[in-house]
């Protein structure tokens, strides 16, 4: 672990738009296009369609025009300087226009405001951006942006207010959608838009916990920020001038921006109880969510005793797809939670961004740093000091209102940052050679990390004026993209394998969770700095956890429901993975930051890293249905009662039971359980994939060498003839009983006969043990 007010239903008459003769000039400037928004509930009831009002509304500027201007003009003003009507994207319309015909427009019923059409570059949350999402070609295009797919977010609640849940553009609510807005404190039910269609709010368990419990906001509005966080990132729509104080500065968008967001809080200040999760899940299944993102969860639970993973398996059976964090206990194995087999489980990795600060020296050398202080130092410079390695008490002479050098020779930059914090230091420049500095950024205090090298050249500096005082100035708020190597996993993120499955490899794949820019209540404490007596907000904050991860892929299966409504909650997660990217941005493997950034394995990042764009075409699909999940279930050896508790059906059938279940993934213990040979264990997987793709294609598996360990694949080449056929494999592995390495990994990969379509599935071979038996 964004008030909106219901405008007036006027009735106007058309009005004959006219123009005297004393803006002659200003008809003869140079036209440019202008993107009109109009409100609809001002268009007359004599017009059809807003299509036909936006056409009188041009065709009157025209025939007024013609009476004062040229033939020449005339020309130019005719009713083809209508370019689009909008139905969706906006209520309005685009169309080339004079300044004086502009100036026509806006004195126009139903005027609301207009801007000049200008190029548009993506900057924040600028994941989007880092996802390879753009409104030229691949998933926001063909996927309409998300359209119309109905996301339910079960978390800590809403901030309606929020640009980010502003529903220009948007049509109808989908006819199917069948969940309210409920009425709670400070909160009424035209908060709901066409964006925000559904909130609702759960706390009946959490009240027989604490009967006398008086709750601070007893509504679905958001007074953590969590909630508002994630249901941004999933699916706000475009807040221009976003930022953190100035870092990260852009036009906010969520992965989905024309899906829809039903928020259903389950969990407040005052507590967070399973029972009213799953009375939120439970809702959320009835009021017809396609996608559920849960970014939350619980350790250590078999399947049959949680009741996240119960009532998932329900939303499974309708059609749901739902993910859910992995957790931040890393980057320990076995840390993980949210295993459950039906579930997609997102760790969280960094983008391509960092924000910055500039130290500025008297000798007019600048080096920049890490940085994350909110607030502004004064820019004329002060003195600065080398004081050794910080983590002991320093003498206050040495600090007050300096600049203050701290050196971390021993890894102890935790106990420098607190010492710093509580002097009277005007800031501090810690250098470091540690490259997990997020928790130090956002300090409260200003601080800039250095690396060696820069913090070379300030300690060169100092030495050099022994004798004399060195001075130096801070500025803070910048912002550096396409930074290298990108992604890498963060180290926080909860590794596998699944405590509850351990023979279903988790998590399934990683996604952008470290220092994500998503929308924040207002006036909301943590994303607020004191700078003296002033205290400033932001309506944007930036937050790290799988939490972040998560509704990045609920956006993603938003987009790949909106592009294949036909596809199941598997085929979804079977895209993602097998599409996943392995390399980073330097096409080097994607490193873990939690384990000295060393190339991840799939225990920290699943598959890989979500790349929504290939998703959208992956060729084939691994396919799982309940009956699959139930024949897991009888696998491992769970009794009728558990079963019945899961399924929540006594007609199930055990007749078939298998630990091999058909998932996108591969997973075998070397644990030395095996009895039947003293001299090698061999695992054997069967998969059956089924082909989407368009016409007759041919696949050849490809397999990456394992370290002491023979895999083969039979057959080598699988071809298809058309859309939907199924076709089955069988992947073999062999070796010692004892494992030289504790996890050991490779890939198999089914090259299409183009090489433009890859379906890779990650393979892992550990001697920890398995608590579920040999397989």
């Amino acid at each position: 672990m964004a008030y909106s007010f219901p405008m007036a239903n006027h009735i106007f008459s058309v009005w004959l738009l006219s123009i005297s003769l004393s803006k002659t000039l200003l008809v003869l400037a140079d036209p440019h296009t202008y993107i009109v928004h109009m409100d609809l509930s001002a268009m007359p009831l004599s017009f059809s369609s807003h299509h036909s009002w936006f056409s009188a509304t041009l065709d009157s500027i025209a025939a007024t025009t013609t009476t004062t201007t040229t033939s020449t003009l005339s020309s130019s003003s005719s009713p083809s300087k209508l370019i689009y009507s909008y139905t969706n994207a906006i209520n309005g319309f685009t169309a080339i226009l004079s300044p004086s015909e502009l100036e026509t427009v806006k004195s126009s019923p139903g005027y609301l405001s207009s801007v000049k059409d200008t190029t548009v570059q993506l900057d924040t949350t600028h994941s989007t951006q880092f996802l390879g999402l753009n409104s030229n070609s691949g998933a926001w295009s063909v996927a309409d942006y998300g359209k119309d797919v109905i996301i339910g977010v079960v978390d800590t609640g809403i901030w309606p207010e929020s640009g980010s849940f502003n529903d220009d553009g948007m049509g109808a609510i989908p006819s199917r959608w069948k969940g309210e807005c409920e009425e709670g404190f400070q909160f009424n039910s035209s908060l709901c838009n066409k964006k925000l269609i559904g909130a609702r709010y759960f706390n009946k368990g959490l009240l027989s916990h604490h009967p006398n419990l008086t709750l601070s906001m007893n509504s679905t509005r958001d007074t953590i920020g969590h909630g508002t966080h994630t249901s941004s990132t999933a699916a706000g729509s475009y807040v221009k001038g976003a930022s953190y104080f100035g870092y990260g500065t852009g036009t906010a968008t969520g992965v989905a921006p024309r899906a829809r967001v039903a928020m259903y809080k389950a969990v407040w200040e005052e507590g967070a109880f399973v029972s009213d999760i799953l009375a939120a899940i439970d809702q959320s299944i009835m009021d017809g969510v396609d996608v559920i993102s849960l970014s939350l969860g619980a350790d250590d639970i078999p399947l049959y005793q949680d009741p996240i993973a119960i009532a998932t398996f329900a939303a499974l059976e309708k059609g749901i797809f739902v993910s859910a964090s992995a957790g931040n206990n890393g980057p320990y194995l076995r840390s993980l939670h949210n295993g459950t087999p039906w579930v997609l489980t997102v760790a969280a990795s960094t983008i391509d961004r960092e924000f910055t600060g500039i130290l500025k020296l008297g000798n007019g050398v600048s080096v920049t740093g890490l940085a994350l202080y909110p607030g502004n130092l004064n820019p004329s410079q002060a003195p600065i000091v080398y004081v050794g390695a910080c983590e002991n008490e320093v003498e206050a002479n040495k600090t007050d209102r300096k600049i203050v050098v701290c050196l971390d020779k021993n890894d102890t930059l935790s106990e420098q940052f607190y010492t710093i914090q509580s002097s009277n230091a005007l800031g501090a420049i810690f250098i470091t050679n540690k490259t997990d500095l997020e928790s130090f950024m956002q300090s409260t205090y200003p601080v800039l990390l250095l690396n060696p090298q820069s913090g070379k050249i300030v300690m060169d500096y100092i030495k050099k004026l022994e004798h004399s005082e060195a001075k130096a100035s801070m500025k803070f708020h910048g912002t550096r993209l396409q930074t290298k190597p990108a992604p890498r996993v963060s180290s926080y993120s909860s590794r596998g394998p699944s405590y509850s499955v351990p023979i279903v490899l988790k998590p399934d794949l990683t996604a952008p969770g470290s220092l994500i820019l998503a929308s924040w209540p207002d006036s909301l404490s943590s994303a607020s700095i004191k700078t003296g007596n002033e205290e400033l907000f932001s309506k944007f904050n930036l937050l790290s956890g799988t939490s972040m991860a998560c509704p990045h892929v609920s956006g993603v299966a938003a987009l790949l429901k909106a592009a294949h409504p036909e596809w199941s909650p598997s085929a979804i997660r079977s895209a993602m993975m097998t599409t996943s990217e392995n390399l980073d941005n330097t096409f080097k493997p994607i490193q873990d930051i939690g384990d000295d950034n060393k190339p991840a394995t799939p225990f920290a990042m699943g598959s890989g890293h979500v790349a929504p764009n290939k998703a959208l075409n992956p060729g084939l699909i691994y396919d799982v249905n309940a009956q699959d999940y139930i024949n897991l279930l009888c696998g491992l050896n769970y009794t009728q009662n558990q079963i019945q508790t899961i399924t929540r059906s006594s007609t199930f059938s055990c007749s078939n039971p298998s630990l091999d279940i058909n998932y996108p993934s591969f997973i075998a213990y070397f644990d030395g359980n095996d009895t039947k040979s003293t001299a090698k264990v061999v695992k054997e997987f069967k998969r059956t994939v089924t082909y989407v793709g368009v016409g007759s294609s041919t696949f050849i598996a490809k397999l990456t060498s394992i370290s002491g360990l023979n895999v083969t694949v039979t057959p080598k080449k699988m071809s298809f003839e058309s859309k939907n056929e199924k076709k089955s494999y069988m992947l073999r592995i062999e070796g010692p009983t004892t494992l030289q390495d504790q996890v050991v990994y490779g890939f198999l990969s089914w090259i299409e006969s183009t090489r433009k379509i890859v379906v890779r599935s990650p393979i892992v071979v550990t001697s920890l043990a398995s608590t579920v038996g040999t397989f």
